[in-house]
């Protein structure tokens, strides 16, 4: 039996990274960009958010929350080089990309799986690390089959080697999109280059994926198991395609299992959260928390883990270790030993996130870099007071064996 969706979305994210003395500059850019807009976040309108994350974790990801309408309206009113100025300061900025309009596309001609994309944000960190963020969703169709398809062709159109006539008949057929190679203009146009991100050992070329699903609950309910469709869930978060027939074992991902009727898998290619609609919670409540408390709390494990990567690159430059010695101690204590949240499931899946990167093993290399130097820089001071002693100490004895003599005259 054909499996079918009651609600779905996908998230594909394209980290990038701005090369240093830049940033600024690349939020100029996004400032004069008529399509761009600081999204601006307010606690009565994201109350779910605001509560969902801890006071210093909530500065860190979103200053917008502190903008009074007063603040906002004064800062607009600015000059835009020095609203850019006061940007960079944040330590993190959101901007929302409108495209002229909806944008529908169809995935090969004879499938003919359309998708539209709802949704496109840039999220930047001020140490030049960000994300870009495109929200889609296969539309005019219920079958699982072409998410799964979707999720798998999609992933790859940032490839310079994908060409849309040669790759199963792939065709983006709307205004803005009229061919891959428009779509990947617009996204470099967007990230700049990836001679940075690729410094860093970033995939540039394929997407991370993060997916919501809803599967009709006849598929899944009281009397049917997950069983009997737990080989399209494997399908589904390793990001394959229907036609798969690769053996699959749920013990070789991480899955977060805290609904009846849902499962969120955790890989390093990304999360995807597979439910059914016998909990009317699946295509009401959760879409949303997935879409917004926990999407930040994995954007916020990514730019740990990138972050970590710079640091330990910058750590092998002489020129920057001072510098980088400073970034790492604030890192620590602004992010690294804060608790993000205190809801139950948000804790968990930061926990499994954290575990899936490996990011204690990587915070703990980059924490050796700064014991070696640390160590080195003591030492050197240590030599440099040794010899500073000495030579006050020759000094000492020269003049007086100098006065000795003008006495003994």
């Amino acid at each position: 039996m054909e499996l079918k969706t009651n609600y779905q979305y996908t998230y594909f994210i394209h980290p990038f990274v701005i090369k240093d003395g830049k940033y600024q500059k690349y939020l100029l850019k996004m400032l004069k960009d008529k399509n761009c807009s600081l999204k601006v976040f307010q606690k009565e309108k994201d109350l779910r958010m605001y509560k969902y994350f801890l006071p210093k974790t909530r500065d860190f990801l979103f200053s917008s929350f502190s903008f009074t309408n007063t603040k906002l309206k004064k800062f607009e009113e600015l000059p835009i080089e020095t609203r850019s100025a006061i940007l960079s300061k944040y330590s993190c900025n959101i901007f929302e990309y409108e495209l002229k309009k909806d944008i529908q596309a169809k995935v090969g001609e004879k499938s003919g799986i359309f998708f539209g994309i709802q949704k496109i944000e840039i999220i930047c960190f001020n140490t030049g690390i960000c994300f870009l963020c495109i929200k889609t969703n296969v539309e005019d169709s219920y079958e699982f089959s072409n998410v799964l398809n979707f999720n798998y062709k999609f992933r790859d159109i940032n490839q310079e080697m994908f060409n849309l006539e040669n790759y199963d008949n792939i065709r983006l057929q709307n205004d803005t999109f009229s061919s891959t190679e428009t779509l990947r203009e617009f996204i470099k146009n967007l990230t700049g280059s990836s001679s940075e991100a690729m410094k860093l050992d970033i995939e540039t070329e394929r997407f991370l994926i993060y997916s919501y699903v809803c599967i009709d609950q006849e598929a899944w309910n009281s009397t049917n198991s997950f069983e009997s469709i737990k080989h399209n869930y494997m399908k589904y978060v390793n990001i394959l395609p229907v036609d798969n027939s690769r053996e699959l074992e749920e013990d070789d991902i991480s899955t977060l299992t805290k609904w009846k009727y849902a499962k969120m898998g955790i890989t390093k290619s990304g999360i995807m959260l597979f439910s059914s609609s016998a909990d009317m919670n699946n295509y009401t409540i959760l879409p949303d928390e997935f879409e917004q408390q926990y999407f930040y709390t994995y954007i916020l494990n990514l730019y740990k883990k990138i972050y970590l990567k710079k640091l330990q690159l910058d750590f092998k430059n002489i020129n920057k270790v001072k510098q980088t010695r400073k970034k790492f101690i604030e890192f620590t204590k602004n992010l690294w030993i804060q608790e993000i949240t205190e809801d139950e499931i948000g804790a968990m899946l930061n926990q499994k996130i954290q575990e899936v990167f490996d990011l204690e093993r990587l915070y703990g290399e980059v924490k050796s870099s700064y014991d070696i130097l640390y160590k080195e820089l003591n030492i050197q001071k240590t030599v440099k007071f040794t010899i500073v002693i000495a030579i006050v100490l020759v000094a000492s004895l020269i003049i007086n064996i100098l006065n000795f003599i003008e006495l003994v005259k």
